[in-house]
């Protein structure tokens, strides 16, 4: 009993001369592989970069177009979020601070750089400053700048959209190529199974390729649109309360008053 525990068992080896040999390379391979993370990522380049290679040259626009797509994605992720666009209580802070007076020129510079949302206050408070204001003129503004803010939200988000639909084209692109490349291994003494099978590689690369990229994007593309509609809407309604407030300091500049806002 001593002596098993003084020497343990090795695990069964396959028959034949190369049996242990084999069992220490493979054990020597897995020890080194647990303890270098580098060897997996070089294992993995070379497929990769094998899988390039049979999709062929149509590969290579798709690839620029996931690229175009990831940049696009992750920028418009951190543009858009609730924070940067509308600050939590920037308009109650924008309306206390005018409950009496005007702010001064360079507060309403801080604010129109502040994010969209003091883009639109901004634009209202300059409008009430302008000589011979009227409710009108304030309403406009704003509107005005309201259209160039939710013009900066949507940006890059047409180009999304266009990526969604050309990626799915580009796939195809490859398909026909793989396809005419299968047609051109066949001739007169039979077929070229080398050109068989590079042309098959092609059509199927490429199509899985654009389906890839074209799905999320247009899954993003949508979920970016229907958030800028959000924001369009609580823009909307914080530029209504912002104009309810500033039609006080507009008719105490103009005693005879404008028009009522609509």
């Amino acid at each position: 009993m001593g002596a098993l525990l003084k020497h343990p068992v090795r695990p069964p080896c396959s028959a034949g001369r190369d049996g242990p040999r084999a069992w220490r390379v493979s054990r020597r391979f897995t020890i080194h592989a647990r303890h270098s993370p580098t060897l997996l990522s070089e294992i993995e380049d070379p497929i990769l970069l094998a899988i390039v290679e049979a999709a062929g040259w149509p590969i290579w626009p798709l690839i620029a177009c996931s690229i175009a797509a990831l940049a696009i994605v992750f920028e418009r992720l951190t543009a858009l979020r609730l924070a940067r666009v509308l600050p939590p209580r920037l308009l109650d802070e924008a309306i206390a601070v005018s409950v009496t007076n005007l702010p001064a020129a360079d507060t309403v510079d801080k604010l129109e750089h502040n994010s969209p949302l003091g883009a639109v206050l901004a634009a209202g408070f300059r409008a009430v400053r302008r000589p011979q204001a009227s409710a009108e003129s304030l309403r406009e503004d704003m509107e005005n700048a309201g259209r160039a803010v939710m013009h900066q939200l949507t940006r890059y988000l047409n180009a999304l959209g266009t990526l969604a639909s050309v990626a799915p084209l580009l796939g195809l692109l490859g398909t026909v190529v793989g396809l005419i490349e299968i047609f051109g291994s066949q001739s007169g003494a039979g077929t070229n199974p080398v050109m068989l099978a590079h042309g098959i590689s092609v059509a199927l690369y490429n199509t899985a390729f654009g389906l890839v990229i074209a799905v999320p994007s247009l899954l993003f593309y949508r979920y970016f649109r229907g958030r800028v509609d959000d924001f369009g809407i609580e823009l909307e309604q914080a530029a209504r309360r912002m104009a309810t407030h500033l039609q006080s300091h507009l008719d105490t500049q103009t005693p005879r008053g404008g028009g009522a806002m609509r």
